[in-house]
């Protein structure tokens, strides 16, 4: 066999995951798997990768806990851009459905502080997760100022007033601080 073609193996990984639906409807999410499976073993050893999309197909199957040592596994082998960011939201979302939800808000904090432009455009699925395990661990407040916050540059209006009342959820100075924004 010869050297892969990664842009061809990145289509055709890409044609698999926009057909997963056909085998949700087929109840064939084994078959899905499988097909990944072979995907991923075309990969060179030790491409992180690989078990990124192993973790992928069976948390997208229903398997959250097969899905953890993968995505582990892909981020220890060095993961990066987006597909590591996806791996960590991916993973905590995992975290939580299998009740280890202290351990996903950790991970979760800590990618918020990663400023990474090449995965930017996931900051909002990274707020948007961890706001739902802060609900899950008992905070409420700031799970809310966490949404809020991320959802407040995506208003047509009151983005100041929204941001401004999220950090006061946390900060505590009260209600009804607006900034006078209308």
């Amino acid at each position: 066999m010869g050297a892969l073609d990664r842009n061809d193996w990145e289509r055709r990984s890409a044609e698999a995951w926009a057909e997963i639906d056909g085998y949700y409807e087929r109840e064939a999410e084994a078959e899905f798997r499988e097909r990944i499976d072979r995907l991923a073993d075309e990969l060179p050893d030790g491409d992180p990768v690989a078990p990124f999309e192993r973790a992928c197909a069976w948390d997208s199957t229903g398997h959250s806990d097969k899905a953890v040592p993968l995505y582990r596994e892909a981020l220890e082998g060095g993961l990066s851009g987006m597909r590591r960011r996806r791996a960590v939201v991916q993973m905590s979302s995992s975290l939580r459905n299998i009740g280890r939800v202290d351990e996903a808000v950790e991970w979760l904090t800590a990618e918020r502080q990663n400023h990474d432009p090449d995965a930017a455009v996931l900051n909002d699925a990274v707020a948007a997760t961890l706001a739902l395990c802060l609900v899950d661990v008992g905070r409420g407040r700031e799970a809310v100022s966490l949404a809020v916050g991320a959802l407040a540059p995506h208003l047509p209006r009151y983005q100041r007033s929204m941001a401004n009342y999220a950090r006061l959820l946390v900060e505590g100075e009260g209600e009804g601080q607006g900034d006078g924004e209308s």
